[in-house]
């Protein structure tokens, strides 16, 4: 009788310390100004399975990302979505994201974008509602370096903008 008190102590316990746990949802956004190439360069680092677990609510149950022959489609897929959640304006005009592409680190995919043709910065404003439509606890780290002036700062489902001026 004592051995299964020990037993079912060792095995429940530590089931009950598990269920603590929480999955933290955040993503980071890295925006640069090149004012040589008149050039918003944007990175996206998202974890890959909350991207999965999006692209298969939203597009196609089957898929399956960072894996060797991954569809083309996927590709589509992606900038469709980051292009409908991140949003920027550019001295108060709607600025056009291009998708450059992707790269998967472990764990982590990095979405690469770009606006061009950007000859002078007043006025910046982004929207990111990344993975909002699928976590509501999701956390979404902004970090900019316009004019060698770096700021930071966290969107949330309550608040997905920021405004800078550079006056």
């Amino acid at each position: 009788m004592k051995f299964i008190k020990t037993f079912l102590f060792f095995l429940v316990i530590p089931l009950f310390a598990f269920t603590s746990l929480h999955k933290y949802y955040v993503s980071v956004t890295q925006i640069n100004f090149i004012e040589e190439k008149q050039s918003v360069q944007i990175t996206t680092r998202i974890f890959i399975d909350d991207f999965e677990n999006l692209l298969r609510h939203r597009y196609d149950e089957s898929i399956t990302l960072a894996i060797e022959d991954e569809p083309k489609t996927i590709d589509n897929y992606i900038d469709s979505y980051l292009k409908e959640s991140i949003k920027v304006k550019i001295n108060n005009e709607e600025a056009h994201l291009n998708f450059i592409g992707k790269k998967y680190d472990q764990d982590i995919m990095r979405c690469y974008l770009e606006i061009e043709g950007i000859h002078s910065i007043e006025s910046f404003e982004i929207t990111n509602k990344v993975l909002f439509d699928l976590f509501k606890e999701q956390q979404n780290i902004v970090k900019t370096k316009i004019y060698s002036k770096q700021k930071s700062f966290i969107h949330i489902p309550e608040k997905d903008n920021t405004l800078l001026k550079f006056n």
